[in-house]
């Protein structure tokens, strides 16, 4: 296809293989880097435990990639999970995900991420700004922007993407410089063998959540240039170099702070950066963080409405979603109802509360995504045509690796957040009534005239 092509779905197709990456880099990389290292060194005193999470965080997000990839390769269309659920657990499945993306998941983490963005902006205004007025005017803007057309929303991100991986990295650099200026801290003795699995089991929540995202490319399938190869490409690579990213960013924590000195912190990036220059270095990290939360949300702005576009043209979701604008051919009506909801969390401030409640939810619908390559599979086995695109490697043990690994951590999070974790599959529930409802006004609309 060329850059002006159409697709069936009436989306311009202008998303090239770089772009891509960078849109995977983009979903993945939050203000989470910025904070989890911290967070993570508070549940894991031992520097290997430590960087053993992330890197275990990194082959989970890998495995989960690669299945992905096969999946993209075989139904290369617009709402990426969406679609892959509806064609191999059913509609129901389908829309409780999207469901929940729409009302918690994806417009919780941009309100969460908005709000970041607004108070870092204001530290470096001087205090002076509004933080709620601050948040709706970003997300009112990158909606705007996606509403111009794929092509200016993808250039968006992709051009904040690079500045943001300059600053990450800009920071890596500065922790090494001040490696050994401190006195060493002190790492506190690990626990005994079963607070250390609960431990290890807790620190893996924010890294899981830290390496997520990666999945939302897949919700831009339908403007994507050969997605069927682009985008199994795109998905290694953009988790490959956050690994990379993820584990020097947290080398570098550990070289200038030391791991009890990295568990003491609230605000590393701020610590390791005053450390390097100054008193201009909490400047400087307000400004690192503000960056990495601006691109995200103009990814978030970018992927999300492609789920509701997708769930509406299906008869599942108002139908006034599924209209494309005819002058820039994207959902114009599907980006701007998500700027209006994140908006509303953000200003309610619960939005923090809620992310919390969908810990399990969330990570249950990457593992049921996955094992509906098993489905595939076996259909293809009965039906003896074989996929002759893009193939899972190492299949079925590393498809069933990902889906384990993503059981155990539904697991730990019932373990370490019972309440917040029942809470968000209450919310689940929540959606098998309008899913009733829109299935049968779907019903109606295709019932003959009697």
């Amino acid at each position: 296809m060329t850059g002006d092509a159409i697709s069936h779905e009436g989306l311009k197709v202008e998303i090239g293989l770089p772009s891509t990456v960078m849109l995977v880099i983009g979903g993945m990389v939050g203000v989470g880097v910025f904070v989890n290292p911290a967070v993570v060194a508070r549940s894991l005193h031992a520097p290997a435990l430590m960087l053993a999470a992330w890197a275990a965080g990194g082959l989970i997000a890998l495995a989960g990639a690669l299945v992905y990839g096969e999946l993209a390769a075989r139904m290369p269309a617009t709402g990426g999970e969406y679609v892959y659920l509806r064609e191999t657990f059913g509609a129901p499945a389908a829309f409780l995900f999207g469901w929940t993306l729409l009302l918690v998941v994806h417009t919780g983490g941009m309100a969460a991420v908005a709000i970041v963005f607004a108070r870092n902006l204001d530290l470096l205004a001087g205090g002076r700004l509004p933080e709620g007025a601050a948040a709706v005017a970003t997300l009112a803007g990158l909606a705007a922007i996606n509403c111009l057309g794929v092509r200016s929303g993808n250039w968006t991100q992709s051009a904040l993407g690079v500045v943001k991986v300059a600053a990450i990295v800009a920071l890596v650099v500065a922790g090494f410089a001040v490696a050994g200026r401190a006195p060493p801290a002190r790492a506190a003795a690990a626990p005994a063998a079963p607070d250390t699995l609960k431990a290890f089991g807790a620190a893996m929540i924010p890294v899981v959540f830290s390496y997520g995202g990666w999945q939302t490319t897949n919700f831009v399938a339908g403007e994507m240039r050969n997605p069927a190869r682009n985008l199994a490409r795109a998905l290694a690579a953009g988790v490959l170099a956050v690994t990379g990213l993820y584990l020097a960013v947290n080398l570098a924590c550990l070289a200038a702070l030391g791991p009890a000195g990295l568990a003491a912190t609230l605000t590393p990036a701020s610590e390791v950066l005053q450390r390097a220059v100054g008193p201009a270095g909490a400047r400087l990290a307000a400004a690192a963080i503000g960056l990495s939360a601006l691109a995200f949300l103009s990814q978030s702005t970018l992927t999300g409405p492609r789920v509701l576009f997708a769930m509406a043209r299906d008869g599942l979701f108002f139908r006034a979603l599924a209209s494309v604008s005819p002058a820039t051919r994207v959902p114009a009506l599907a980006i701007v109802v998500q700027a209006a909801w994140a908006s509303v969390l953000a200003l309610t401030g619960g939005y923090e509360q809620i992310l919390s409640f969908v810990i399990a939810m969330n990570v249950l619908f990457f593992g049921l995504t996955a094992a509906g390559l098993f489905v595939l599979r076996r259909r293809e086995a009965r039906g003896g045509a074989r996929h002759q695109g893009y193939r899972t490697p190492g299949h079925p043990w590393t498809t069933g690796l990902f889906v384990a690994a993503c059981a155990l951590i539904v697991a730990s999070s019932f373990w370490s957040y019972p309440v917040n974790s029942l809470i968000g599959y209450a919310i689940l529930v929540l959606g098998i009534a309008p899913y009733l409802y829109f299935r049968r006004l779907r019903a109606a609309a295709s019932a003959p005239p009697a």
